[in-house]
């Protein structure tokens, strides 16, 4: 056996944006009956590949695009998805969707959750949720709140299972909201949502039910993130895109992916979850990915807990009972 390394995941750019266009097509003519894509671009790497890819298959009059920042948006967010916008030359419509957050109580509700830790918390304050690593923990990992109050200063406190659940519930909002939009301008115009999600992120359930995990065709959802970037420099994607690091892009405070919600950086965590997939065994990974033996198999362990945690995000309405006319 040739020894485990990162060249696994490299793949034929060409042979894939053809098979994924072709796909799409299929899907719409043949399965949705539409006409076209529309599609929530952020100005991150999913959605700027995943826009490029819809115009491969219908041709950039038939990709709509939406820009939809809030309140708590990066400030480089509505440049980046102009940028992409514009390189791509689609169609596309800005919606600023911090009125609608406010009206639905998403921020008053946010600030209430963090409260319960941080009492001083208000106005000119900023934060982000956090995890602890799995390997300072054994195995397991915990989710913290980090506060910065208008003077600089810095907190950081532990976050019990009430305001934990308080603060998801309430940033959920926030791609329910703008997967709402999404819908209403794929019903007007007879087009089929795209969602955005790499492999990873499907497969470890980073997406919000019925928010960016909606959709009618998941065009990059076989795809592991390294594997994107890859399509991202082949599309032509513009490099201040390529450069971004990924972010959730939904706390006041910058946030990376891997201290979000992963145990490691996207490029190790594609390793490992497909050396795991292909039964690669922790001692045979490690040497690639840079860990050792017992450290892979904690990020193994952290795979499975979040599959299965995360199962009920995958699932659809459960009925009582078949109904077989329909299935």
């Amino acid at each position: 056996m040739n020894e485990f390394s990162s060249s696994v995941l490299n793949i034929d750019c060409e042979k894939e944006t053809e098979k994924i266009a072709t796909g799409i097509r299929e899907i719409l003519k043949n399965d949705l009956k539409k006409r076209g894509i529309v599609i929530g671009i952020s100005g991150g790497i999913d959605s700027s590949v995943t826009a490029a890819l819809a115009v491969k298959a219908v041709g950039k009059e038939r990709v709509f695009g939406l820009e939809m920042p809030e309140l708590h948006s990066a400030s480089e967010t509505v440049e980046l998805s102009s940028t992409v916008i514009k390189h791509l030359g689609i169609q596309s419509l800005h919606i600023d969707i911090s009125p609608i957050l406010r009206a639905t109580g998403a921020y008053q509700n946010y600030d209430n959750a963090v409260r319960m830790v941080i009492p001083e918390y208000g106005d000119g304050w900023k934060s982000k949720m956090v995890i602890s690593s799995i390997f300072e923990n054994k195995g397991f990992s915990h989710s913290s709140i980090v506060a910065q109050a208008p003077d600089g200063t810095t907190c950081k406190e532990r976050l019990p299972l009430k305001p934990y659940l308080e603060i998801v519930a309430a940033t959920n909002f926030k791609q329910r909201t703008r997967k709402m939009l999404e819908y209403y301008h794929a019903d007007r115009l007879n087009y089929a949502v795209a969602g955005t999600p790499n492999r990873l992120e499907f497969d470890q359930g980073f997406f919000v039910k019925l928010g960016d995990g909606a959709a009618d065709i998941k065009p990059i959802a076989h795809l592991y993130k390294t594997q994107v970037y890859q399509l991202a420099a082949f599309l032509g994607i513009p490099d201040e895109i390529c450069k971004r690091p990924p972010t959730t892009d939904t706390y006041s405070m910058p946030q990376g992916q891997d201290e979000f919600y992963f145990s490691l950086p996207y490029h190790l965590m594609d390793l490992c979850l497909y050396a795991k997939n292909h039964g690669i065994t922790p001692t045979d990974a490690a040497t690639a990915a840079g860990l050792s033996p017992e450290q892979v198999q904690q990020v193994y362990k952290d795979i499975d807990t979040k599959r299965s945690t995360t199962r009920y995000l995958h699932l659809k309405a459960i009925t009582m009972q078949e109904i077989s006319e329909i299935h």
